[in-house]
């Protein structure tokens, strides 16, 4: 067996005995690893959206991206380089995120719910798979992002920075954080365990340029299957774990946060692979994460950014109402004003362009973030009435508590 296979075997077997310990340690059920969700988690601790069940700030991402990030400095291997096409790659990363938060899970795991015994996963993986097709024909019919070109390496070491920075935070200010107290949020392993194994499984990903879209992508185009035998080590190891744990249960009812709308499962997922091989190169939601050298770049960081406010958007305003009413749950916002959603939107969306795009996002995240707050505190004092009512609630004998602004 070739070493780059070995390789790749022992860092998806890694993985799947990384998402059965953390289960085992608290994280929610055949949710191990979810790149997509827990970026979700991470845009509601900070702000991002107020679905009171999905906050938290995880630390295996700030182990995956902070794991890898040292992986390739020690190898010598980390390149920074600059992306191409800013508004498609927005717009490409908003469908991905969207389509894995309406299946409920990224490609990893959809494989670790396959690992489960969850057959919602298995209609996600045919969709997955055909959107990869979809990606392929397009690629054929000509589509292309133009080539990325090399940056300073400054850039590329921004996103590693920010996940420093808030490993920081979460450690020594943790009141500046949302933390969900049920739900999944509310759901984790010990905080420095699950950043540990995450630092341990990112070097791994990074080494072995561990990727699902790229391996299916690979395997139908060039006829190379080795970038899947990792996926086929996180299936094994992960049905093995839960076989002999008792926690295997084949079907497609009463999966843990899985749902049964076939539909929104194939076309989720659709999206997912279809947008992924659109982006180009190793683009699955863990490469972005532990993009290898030849993508360690701008275009990659951005896209890990772009997920994180696509995922608090699909939470917040007409669109998340909308998906969460279409799988059968209720509206998670009742009453957000059209202006703050498509403002700070529109704003972001332009963000990216020149040389220092990444740090032209984060500005404008930082300046629709008081946008938003802004424009909330004059919409909540906009009304006759709700003003009344604050200056009753202050001056009335009858309320001994004080108003929260």
């Amino acid at each position: 067996m070739k070493k780059v296979h070995l390789g790749v075997i022992i860092a998806g077997a890694a993985v799947g005995l990384a998402a059965l310990i953390l289960t085992a340690l608290g994280n929610p059920t055949n949710m191990g690893f979810c790149i997509a969700c827990f970026l979700r988690d991470i845009s509601g601790a900070v702000g991002l959206h107020s679905a009171a069940k999905v906050q938290y700030v995880r630390p295996e991402i700030i182990g995956l991206v902070l794991g890898a990030f040292i992986m390739s400095v020690a190898s010598k291997e980390f390149k920074a380089r600059a992306g191409s096409s800013p508004a498609i790659r927005f717009v490409l990363g908003a469908f991905v995120v969207i389509g894995a938060l309406a299946f409920l899970g990224c490609p990893l795991r959809m494989v670790l719910r396959l690992g489960g015994g969850d057959l919602n996963a298995l209609v996600g993986l045919i969709g997955f798979t055909g959107g990869i097709l979809l990606g392929i024909a397009s690629l054929k019919k000509g589509f292309s992002l133009k080539r990325s070109y090399e940056a300073h390496k400054a850039e590329g070491g921004v996103l590693p920075a920010v996940m420093a920075a808030l490993l920081i935070l979460v450690v020594t200010v943790p009141a500046l954080f949302k933390f969900s107290e049920e739900g999944p949020g509310s759901m984790r392993a010990p905080f420095w365990i699950a950043l540990v194994i995450a630092l341990v499984v990112g070097a791994l990903a990074q080494k072995s340029r561990l990727c699902m879209v790229g391996g299916l992508r690979d395997a139908f185009m060039l006829k190379d299957f080795h970038l899947l035998y990792g996926f086929v080590a996180i299936f094994v190891v992960t049905l093995v774990g839960n076989l002999a744990m008792g926690k295997f249960h084949l079907g497609f009812a009463l999966q843990p946060i899985a749902h049964s709308a076939h539909l929104w499962n194939l076309l989720g997922m659709v999206l997912v692979g279809w947008g992924s091989v659109l982006l180009g190169g190793g683009t699955g939601v863990v490469q972005q994460l532990v993009a290898h050298p030849p993508q360690q770049g701008l275009h990659h960081r951005t896209f890990v950014l772009k997920i994180q406010v696509k995922s608090a958007f699909g939470h917040l305003g007409p669109g998340g109402d909308v998906l969460h009413a279409g799988l059968g749950g209720a509206a998670l916002q009742k009453q957000l004003v059209g202006c703050i959603q498509q403002g700070p939107a529109l704003f972001l969306f332009f963000a990216f362009h020149g040389t220092h795009a990444l740090g032209r996002f984060l500005f404008s995240l930082f300046f629709s973030r008081s946008y938003v707050a802004l424009v909330g505190c004059l919409n909540h004092f906009s009304s006759p009435a709700a003003i009344v009512q604050e200056r009753f609630l202050i001056q009335s004998p009858a309320h001994d508590k004080k108003t929260d602004f």
